[in-house]
């Protein structure tokens, strides 16, 4: 499954022309970077909603924390796969969540007229924000949300969609997309056959910055994802059967009680460490 990866290194970007939409980023060691103050107004707009309305996200069980913590964790969220069930987040209603099962309906199906097709743009997040509530995700997704509304207010972009991807609650798209290192930003065309990925740290994540790439579509600067592996490729299906098999190893897992599951991932756990620290012959 590892060696899929090397699919990802496709989607670095190469030859930018206009860099002042880009920046380097995040790395390891420094704090978690902060909308600045207008940008947080914007992102507060996105809560207000479930605020007014008194929705606060419901605590975690004790097995929960156990699960999400535990080794079981670090294994499911690198295929993507969430053993917890209903993320306790609340995103805005207004940016449609795009799971596996409303995929096709969303996007590969919607209904447009040929112009409208031309012109159609996805402007997607795939995020990790409800397995890690406080990091770098969050901070991505507060970005976006404000991006959502700074372009609402500006009200030039209907061509553009916004969607939201959790990437521990899909199997199948992400798979197919060969995304495994999330936070990521797509911009989609051509109903699925057009994709081009952003690292979060290779964009700057301002809603001005954020509304100007979509406005003057700097993203055609960077090409699209072409491969084998991906949309329209000689062995597309590859992808496309370990979706399903992944799918489908994730229909049954669910139905494990959370205490069994804790079980096993605590003796797969114990019996990976004694055999790493085996003295040998």
């Amino acid at each position: 499954m590892r060696s899929l990866a090397l699919i990802s290194s496709l989607f670095v970007v190469a030859g930018l022309a206009n860099a002042q939409y880009f920046s380097a980023g995040w790395t390891p060691g420094q704090p978690v970077p902060t909308l600045p103050a207008n940008a947080q107004s914007q992102a507060a707009q996105s809560t207000e909603t479930a605020e007014k309305r008194g929705i606060t996200p419901p605590k975690p069980s004790f097995l929960d924390n156990l699960l999400t913590g535990g080794p079981l964790a670090a294994l499911s969220s690198a295929i993507g796969l969430n053993f917890t069930g209903t993320p306790p987040v609340v995103w805005d209603e207004r940016i449609p969540l795009i799971t596996d099962s409303n995929y096709a309906d969303l996007i590969m199906n919607e209904t447009m007229t040929p112009e409208e097709e031309a012109e159609r743009v996805w402007f997607i997040i795939i995020t990790t924000t409800a397995g890690q509530p406080e990091g770098i995700s969050k901070f991505v997704d507060e970005s976006f949300d404000a991006a959502y509304n700074y372009t609402l207010d500006k009200g030039d972009l209907e061509h553009v969609r916004f969607g939201r991807i959790d990437y521990l609650d899909v199997t199948v798209i992400t798979t197919k997309w060969a995304v495994w290192s999330p936070p990521t930003l797509v911009v989609l065309k051509g109903r699925g056959k057009t994709l081009r990925f952003y690292r979060a740290g290779q964009i700057r994540l301002s809603p001005e910055v954020l509304y100007q790439f979509l406005k003057e579509e700097a993203w055609r600067h960077k090409e699209p994802w072409v491969s084998a592996y991906g949309p329209g490729g000689d062995r597309e299906w590859v992808l496309d059967y370990f979706a399903l098999a992944l799918a489908t190893a994730y229909s049954y897992l669910i139905r494990i009680p959370k205490w069994l599951m804790y079980i096993m991932s605590g003796s797969v756990a114990t019996f990976l460490i004694n055999f790493l620290h085996k003295p040998t012959a």
